[in-house]
């Protein structure tokens, strides 16, 4: 028995730009070519991120960096066969009555090599600062129109701690049970209740998206090379945790 059965349509959730494909490209990819429908919901757009070296001639400012990460997700979502994209806040996903809001990336500092915490200078119209309710009720308006059969999103580590992350983990969790919409964990290791899935077929449309991606991270041939220096396999298996 598989967490697909019977799904017809999945809505993945996201905090910044590049995330999709880094974290589920490959199972983006793979739903897609399954007749699935896929949605993806961006909370921010990555403003705070770090920028390769060399993807530009200078160094942008948050406004230009925001728009530049906008057409990348545009071509990143349309190489993995994205039907439908939202950035939270703005309607659809936005709480009915309530005036269209950005959110902010919340910024992150290393805590270990390996994972993230809070910022030490968040600002007051960054994700995190805003209240869970809101955030949740954004994601729940949603929910809400789209009827997903099924919602993915982060784990309550956020994959790697990143502040944005652990706030999405928490307004997905609220919102689906608003909702009474199932929703599954992205795992990256496989284990108890986890449903384990190898793409490496997928490794051609995955790096192709990862490509459109330029401010973000570098391709070299299997590889992904982080703004940071950091390499690592560019991703192909992933695993879901029912909710």
């Amino acid at each position: 028995m598989s967490i697909l059965d019977g799904v017809h349509s999945v809505l993945f959730v996201h905090a910044h730009p590049d995330d999709e494909t880094l974290a589920t490209g490959a199972l983006i990819s793979e739903l897609v070519a399954r007749g699935i429908r896929v949605q993806l919901v961006t909370a921010t757009r990555g403003e705070r991120g770090e920028i390769v070296a060399g993807a530009l001639e200078v160094e942008p400012d948050p406004e230009t960096l925001s728009e530049i990460r906008e057409n990348e997700l545009s071509a990143a979502s349309a190489i993995l066969g994205i039907s439908d994209r939202y950035w939270l806040g703005n309607s659809p996903a936005r709480a009915r009555s309530h005036a269209d809001r950005r959110y902010r990336d919340s910024g992150m500092s290393w805590v270990t090599p390996e994972l993230a915490g809070p910022s030490p200078d968040v600002t007051p119209d960054a994700l995190v600062s805003a209240s869970l309710d809101e955030v949740t009720n954004d994601l729940a308006a949603l929910i809400e129109v789209t009827c997903p059969s099924l919602v993915v999103g982060y784990d309550n580590a956020g994959g790697y701690g990143h502040p944005d992350h652990v706030r999405m983990h928490e307004a997905t969790v609220a919102a689906c049970r608003i909702t009474r919409t199932p929703w599954a964990e992205i795992v990256a290791e496989s284990g108890d209740y986890v449903e384990w899935f190898e793409l490496e077929h997928r490794l051609p449309t995955v790096a192709e998206a990862l490509r459109a991606h330029a401010t973000q991270v570098r391709v070299d041939g299997d590889d992904i090379v982080h703004s940071g220096g950091q390499r690592q396999a560019i991703p192909t298996s992933v695993g879901l945790r029912a909710g």
